[in-house]
């Protein structure tokens, strides 16, 4: 049946969104982070994109994230040039570390991977309770553009060893009323013609307004919050196209 993140969903990840490849959020986030001598906690850490260049640039930084597979794809990742971070697996929803953070990231919108509104309160909760007196929770959150159902599109990738992957995109569910989507994507990969593996996704997005967020982010306990928008420090959101970074502390 469905997987999350496997074995070809991460290694198309990897080669679509190799280390360092920023949308201009792991400048944005260093810059943030400057300063912070503390732990922090990556969360939905994936295969090491951000977490990588944070190691690199001196951060004291460790990851979680529910796939088994992007956490050896980040292992790997780190081993290659002589990191040894903290990865833990686990879901957002219910983990327990034993350290507390000075801050605790979230980027590119990976919170929205929550399906279930109640697992998000649950993330969020998880997060401030791991969070030092004075410790602060960074994220971003973004609002859906593509509203259309049953359309198909595929994308290619050819890898080092020469497979060729494909990712066929069908999004087959908008529900408006309860503020998510789900898409399906089949990952298949080919050698010489032949087909050697195949892999299906199911990709939810459950998307929060700024002003909802913002209660969301209070009724947990957080205070002085903060949204940018195009990761731009304080830049008030002016479309709904924008990417929409929150800052709360404890």
């Amino acid at each position: 049946m469905f997987s999350s993140y496997s074995e070809l969903a991460t290694e198309v990840y990897d080669l679509d969104k190799p280390v360092g490849h920023s949308f201009g959020d792991i400048e944005y986030y260093m810059q943030r982070l400057s300063g912070c001598k503390g732990r922090i906690l990556e969360a939905a850490v994936g295969s090491g994109r951000m977490l990588i260049p944070l190691l690199q640039a001196g951060f004291l930084v460790d990851g979680v994230d529910n796939s088994p597979e992007m956490l050896a794809s980040c292992r790997n990742r780190c081993a290659e040039r002589g990191l040894q971070p903290s990865l833990y697996e686990g879901e957002l929803q219910g983990f327990s570390l034993p350290n507390k953070y000075d801050a605790i990231i979230i980027p590119t919108g990976s919170f929205l991977l929550l399906e279930q509104r109640k697992d998000s309160i649950a993330a969020l909760q998880c997060f401030y309770q791991h969070l030092g007196e004075g410790g602060r929770v960074i994220l971003d959150v973004f609002l859906p553009s593509d509203f259309t159902t049953g359309s198909v599109t595929t994308k290619t990738w050819t890898t080092p060893d020469q497979h060729v992957i494909t990712m066929e995109s069908k999004q087959v569910e908008v529900n408006l009323l309860d503020q998510y989507t789900v898409t399906y994507l089949k990952y298949e990969k080919w050698k010489n013609g032949q087909l050697v593996k195949t892999e299906l996704q199911r990709f939810p997005l459950r998307w929060y307004g700024i002003e909802e967020f913002t209660l969301l982010l209070q009724s947990i306990g957080f205070s002085d919050i903060t949204v940018s928008a195009g990761y731009q420090y304080l830049n008030p959101p002016s479309d709904a196209n924008q990417v929409f970074t929150f800052e709360a502390y404890k």
